[in-house]
């Protein structure tokens, strides 16, 4: 994950800049209230979620009394009380309904009403992205966003109709660009994995995309032009869940799934809840994901892509799993199978990925997280016959099937992850560390065989440089 830069002392809160003449923050006053917490209670819920994001914070229950009184804490403290206020009260709390200052990141979390704020919203986006602003690297993932997110996409009325005048004059050479360079990028970070080129995608959003945006376009040119946008912000959307950036990738999928909202573009809508969906279940919100994997089976439904519908059931899959509830696993694990097996259609160039390899890829995740090591190996063996270009993909499922063997069989999972670890070596993916830290834990009873130990040395220096 991007490191959260240091804000304050470790051992004593920060100094704060008031923004404006002190008056008490009524607003946090009755958020606080409504939700219960105490100011002890808030202090240490920011301070921990805080410090799963880098950031060090020494705050008490009288920096909460400041606040209450008035006083402006530095970023990211606004976001992190929000944050936890959202968990508090199950549902979105912004910085500023809590009573802070407006922030740029906050805004990117917003699914705007209009085609045309969006546009406004995902380039400020891009630009902070680009110019590494202290509020956007310490952007910390909010549990109610996706929720509210998924919530306007499914009720917002209308069609939107995006006719723009502006400097730049759109055509179709100008949008066949953006999707030669979506396939370029999207090569590479399979190849390579998402932190080494998500900069270079985030300067030609910014550098490129923007500025066509806000452009002259008639509604077909639009429609495709809102499609190619949305096809690339959502990369990088992906680029940095594989960071771990969770703050950050949240605000891109959401950006991303407005834009293709405008777009008109059912099967990329599917595509970026089923990808919400994914992180959710990562970041341990499994229930979220259940409920974004159905937001995502009607838009897949309507697109007439039966790998796309196959993965939708699954993330609803995983997400089943991650609760524990075995029988509704298996009932969407069943489903994902039938739409898979469904008369194959003309799939989308960013669905290439999902052929049976990766629907076993995606079981196996799934009763890894049952806690059944036996139907883990067995799909996770299944995935390995797979395109040799996806070279994360791969070093995931070796770790998978590494995993499922390192409680019975711990040399041969030691075999299987040496295989992974020639891979991850030349990746920059802190999820495929994440993966490598899991396995060499499950190793961790059978530290004294010689094969472990010399594996868990290699793992370990190389867990420490990611």
């Amino acid at each position: 994950m991007s490191a959260v830069p240091h804000c304050g002392h470790p051992l004593r809160p920060e100094v704060a800049v008031p923004r404006r003449t002190k008056s008490p923050n009524t607003r946090l006053a009755e958020l606080l209230d409504e939700s219960g917490l105490p100011a002890k209670g808030l202090a240490r819920r920011v301070v921990a979620l805080g410090r799963d994001g880098g950031a060090r914070l020494g705050y008490d229950h009288n920096s909460v009394r400041r606040w209450l009184e008035g006083e402006q804490p530095l970023a990211p403290a606004p976001r992190l009380v929000a944050a936890v206020l959202s968990e508090a009260l199950g549902r979105r709390v912004t910085p500023a309904e809590a009573g802070f200052g407006p922030d740029d990141a906050d805004a990117a979390l917003e699914f705007a009403l209009t085609w045309t704020d969006s546009i406004s919203t995902a380039a400020t986006l891009y630009r902070s992205d680009t110019e590494r602003r202290r509020a956007l690297v310490g952007a910390v993932f909010s549990p109610g966003a996706y929720p509210a997110t998924a919530a306007r996409w499914l009720t917002l009325p209308g069609a939107d109709v995006p006719v723009h005048r502006g400097r730049a004059r759109v055509g179709r050479p100008e949008i066949e660009a953006i999707r030669q360079m979506s396939r370029a990028f999207r090569d590479l970070d399979n190849r390579v994995g998402g932190g080494r080129i998500r900069s270079t995608v985030v300067q030609y959003l910014d550098s490129n995309v923007a500025p066509l945006l806000r452009g002259t376009y008639t509604e077909e040119v639009g429609r495709d032009l809102f499609s190619a946008a949305a096809e690339m912000t959502r990369m990088v959307g992906w680029m940095a869940y594989d960071a771990e950036a969770h703050g950050i990738a949240q605000r891109y999928l959401v950006q991303a799934l407005r834009m293709a909202r405008t777009a008109g573009d059912a099967a990329l809508s599917a595509e970026i809840l089923a990808a919400m969906g994914h992180q959710a279940v990562y970041v341990g919100r499994a229930g979220v994901a259940v409920d974004l994997a159905r937001a995502a089976q009607a838009a897949a439904a309507r697109s007439g892509h039966p790998a796309l519908l196959a993965e939708c059931h699954l993330i609803e899959a995983h997400g089943h799993a991650g609760i524990g509830d075995g029988r509704a696993t298996s009932a969407s694990l069943r489903a994902g199978q039938k739409a898979f097996g469904a008369e194959p259609a003309d799939t989308p160039e960013w669905l290439a990925y999902f052929d049976g390899a990766y629907l076993s890829a995606k079981i196996a995740h799934c009763f890894r997280a049952l806690g059944s090591d036996a139907q883990t190996a067995r799909y996770a063996e299944q995935s390995l016959q797979m395109n040799g270009d996806y070279v994360r993909g791969k070093a995931f499922n070796l770790l998978i099937l590494a995993s499922a063997h390192a409680r019975t069989e711990p040399d041969r999972a030691v075999d299987i992850g040496e295989r992974a670890l020639d891979l991850v070596e030349g990746l920059e993916s802190r999820r495929a560390v994440s993966y490598l830290r899991d396995l060499r834990h499950r190793l961790r009873p059978h530290a004294a065989l010689p094969e472990v130990a010399g594996f868990g040395e290699r793992a370990a220096a190389l867990s420490s440089a990611g």
